[in-house]
């Protein structure tokens, strides 16, 4: 085994997300290995602990440590699962397609990136959405796995460094749609509650609301407003998170009693009992709209139809998309 590594940031590099940069050069390196040696920080930047989803600047130093596979080596484990239907269903997927940009519609249940038992997903399919540019595109920021809606993609890394630079900034707008559970009070409202990531009881992870002075605190805004209900069952709200914490938006939901319909993170009840248990038992939330500064210039702003299993729902409960897109004015 190796020992340490120092390795710095070439020209060629700059911009790149972490995990990337390590991809790059370091290939026998699997996403989960990576994953864990940043959490017990032994990956460091200049020497500081740093996040995956970070970008590596020019002239930086990158600790290695002797557990990371020497450049040379190449995989040993089974190869990341690009099937030909992920690509297609990523081709049909797109909404957008430009020099600089391709946004997707992404589908619900297909994850954005790869990690210790995830062997197929978008970032592993990018070489086929490369068309006619020098490079596959990058990715600028995330959606969950079960989220569906807009996804935007950089095409070269001129525009990754300015669409990373926007989302890092919150310069984007992003409204999301989601069915829950009952019928918040007021219809519209700001839900500031911070977060933290807290163990489960299956051995993994969760957001819960904390209180401020809580050292784990995230600060966390999320604004909402209702767009239409049946009865006193369930609500279709639009959300603006102005904050990106993971999960935050359902765990907003949950925190003020009305948690997203198939959650079964963040709701125990698992079944729509309420609704005759009809409808379908997948997670109700869609990345509707985005609006953007693009990089050559002027705004972008791309919507995303609903979701298959979405659309039936509002199928079923009489909601017609055309109603959703209302300006998020003040609230």
């Amino acid at each position: 085994m190796a020992g340490v590594r120092q390795v710095k940031v070439k020209r060629e590099d700059d911009g790149l997300r972490l995990d990337r940069w390590f991809r790059k050069h370091f290939p026998a390196l699997t996403q989960g290995r990576l994953e864990k040696l940043l959490r017990r920080g032994l990956v460091r930047l200049d020497g500081k602990r740093v996040k995956a989803a970070e970008r590596v600047a020019i002239g930086q130093i990158m600790r290695v440590p002797p557990e990371v596979p020497p450049q040379g080596a190449k995989k040993s484990e089974r190869p990341v699962s690009v099937v030909d239907s992920v690509v297609t269903q990523l081709r049909d997927a797109i909404i957008h397609k430009d020099k600089d940009v391709i946004v997707l519609n992404k589908p619900s249940g297909l994850a954005v990136q790869g990690g210790s038992k995830t062997t197929t997903h978008i970032d592993a399919a990018l070489p086929a959405l490369q068309f006619d540019e020098a490079e596959p595109p990058r990715l600028v920021h995330r959606l969950d796995r079960d989220t569906s809606g807009v996804l935007v993609l950089a095409r070269n890394r001129k525009a990754a460094q300015f669409l990373t630079r926007q989302f890092a900034d919150r310069a984007t707008e992003k409204i999301y749609w989601a069915l829950v559970y009952g019928v918040p009070r007021p219809p519209r409202g700001h839900i500031i509650v911070p977060l933290a990531k807290r163990a489960a009881a299956d051995g993994g992870e969760r957001v819960r609301p904390v209180e401020k002075g809580d050292p784990d605190a995230m600060k966390a805004h999320t604004d909402y407003r209702e767009i239409a209900r049946v009865g006193q069952r369930f609500s279709w709200l639009a959300f603006r998170p102005i904050t990106g914490r993971t999960h935050q938006i359902r765990a907003h939901a949950a925190a003020i009693g009305h948690p997203l319909v198939g959650d079964g993170k963040y709701r125990v009840e698992n079944e729509n009992e309420e609704y005759g248990g009809i409808l379908p038992k997948k997670l109700h939330l869609h990345a509707r709209l985005i609006k953007m500064q693009h990089p050559a210039g002027g705004d972008l702003t791309c919507r995303a139809p609903l979701a298959d299993h979405m659309a039936e729902t509002w199928d079923m409960l009489s909601f017609a998309s055309e109603d959703g897109d209302i300006e998020f004015d003040e609230i």
